[in-house]
């Protein structure tokens, strides 16, 4: 319990802000640490994503010159000549965040990790404990992390998590913004519907058809409208809008999943044959290996591969026990490979991706039996696999692999995979 004295009594007005939610974004994170590594890199056109094909992160230079995410790294070196290009080095990048987080933590024992590069953090009754108003603990850990990592972050301050989101993307880069609770219709007049977070493309079309533009529109609507038109998620975005908090922040990491799936987007696009499926076996083995890790086995497994137009073959297997072992699945996966791939030529289309997902999750702790010896063979490589597990943990993913990955490392050689299992780092 916090003791409260007349020292501390001139952080209790409420500053406009009766929650206090800090929203922390990285400021073109991947590239950021990259400078941070080498600083002669600074103010000029980088991107990395060498290893994938694709820039996965670029400067705010590289940007300026018409470079976008996703770009084919082929045409980019035609086109833009003077960007410099660099392999991904995911080690770094996770090593970076969780110091980056730590610094959060120094201010809030409420801190949600929300993707690699962006949290949120609960500072509500922290000025009397930290002495400081809540803009002078933002701007703190702001300072923190310029100080100690080189690093640039963009910083929201405002009643609710919504709010704080929106208040750390209005200034980027290295931006501060607070959104007081009478500002909130200033500022959300300014935003587009579609850039609210939770409202994705499909809703903000069908917003826009009922005539709402801006997030104030939505935010001006009454409850009775709301629930009328909009499901449940929307509510609660609403209410957060209008200053009310209903998201708390959540400072447990995640540890349970529906679902896990692995992805890659590739350039060029190809149809040869060896090249797509070494890119499903490793994408089995990583996601594999998540799952052992939250020691959860799936039911049903699926895949895809995603052709040049965009249109996806998927393929979904139902497993007769519950696996989290490549080897007992990449059997499974390679006839239905096949039959995807035969539709594909037939298609005369190009692949750009492939994917694998683990469906129907359930721990790996509930024993089950079964008529074919398929349990006592999974037992045999569940132990191969908590030796292989131990060596990947301590010198680096895929340091055994199946011989049908390798084609697929041979393309990453050049980049540095990240190791921990723990964090989710999503990519294009």
């Amino acid at each position: 319990m916090v003791h409260y004295t007349k020292e501390m009594e001139k952080y209790s007005t409420d500053e406009g802000l009766p929650q206090a939610i800090f929203h922390m974004d990285g400021d073109a994170f991947f590239v950021g640490v990259e400078i941070a590594k080498n600083p002669k890199l600074k103010g000029l056109p980088v991107v990395t994503g060498q290893e994938r094909g694709i820039v996965t992160a670029l400067s705010y230079e590289a940007k300026a010159l018409g470079v976008t995410r996703g770009f084919p790294i082929f045409k980019m070196k035609k086109e833009f000549p003077t960007v410099i290009i660099l392999p991904g080095d995911y080690e770094s990048y996770a090593d970076y965040s969780e110091r980056m987080f730590n610094v959060v933590r120094r201010y809030s024992d409420d801190v949600e990790e929300y993707s690699i590069d962006e949290c949120f953090a609960d500072l509500t009754a922290m000025r009397a404990v930290m002495k400081m108003s809540y803009a002078e603990i933002a701007k703190k850990i702001k300072n923190d992390i310029a100080k100690e990592m080189n690093l640039t972050v963009s910083v929201g301050l405002a009643p609710t998590k919504v709010l704080a989101k929106v208040a750390s993307k209005c200034k980027k880069p290295n931006g501060f913004t607070i959104i007081r609770h009478d500002e909130i219709d200033q500022f959300l007049a300014e935003i587009s519907i579609g850039t609210i977070w939770g409202v994705g493309p499909q809703t903000s079309q069908y917003l826009r058809k009922l005539g709402l533009e801006t997030a104030l529109d939505f935010k001006n609507q009454n409850l009775s409208w709301i629930e009328h038109h909009v499901s449940k998620p929307y509510k609660s975005i609403w209410q957060e809008l209008c200053g009310v908090s209903v998201m708390s922040v959540d400072p447990n990491r995640k540890d349970s999943y529906s679902s896990m799936q692995k992805t890659k987007t590739f350039y060029p696009q190809t149809t040869q044959r060896a090249f797509l499926f070494s890119q499903l076996s490793k994408h089995a083995e990583d996601v594999c290996a998540k799952a052992r890790h939250y020691h959860l086995t799936a039911q049903t497994i699926s895949i895809f591969l995603k052709n040049e137009h965009f249109r996806y073959l998927r393929a979904e297997i139902k497993l007769l026990i519950p696996l989290n072992l490549p080897e007992l699945l990449i059997p499974a996966i390679e006839p239905e490979f096949e039959r995807l791939y035969k539709k594909l030529l037939i298609s005369g289309a190009r692949c750009r991706a492939t994917g694998v997902t683990l469906h129907g999750l359930v721990s790996s702790k509930l024993e089950q039996q079964d008529l074919f010896g398929g349990q006592e063979r999974a037992r045999k490589f569940e132990s191969i696999h908590k030796q292989i597990d131990v060596l990947e943990d301590k010198f680096g993913r895929h340091i055994v692999h199946l011989g049908s990955t390798q084609g697929a490392l041979d393309q990453k050689k050049i980049g540095k995979e990240f190791k921990g299992l723990n964090r989710d780092i999503l990519f294009l």
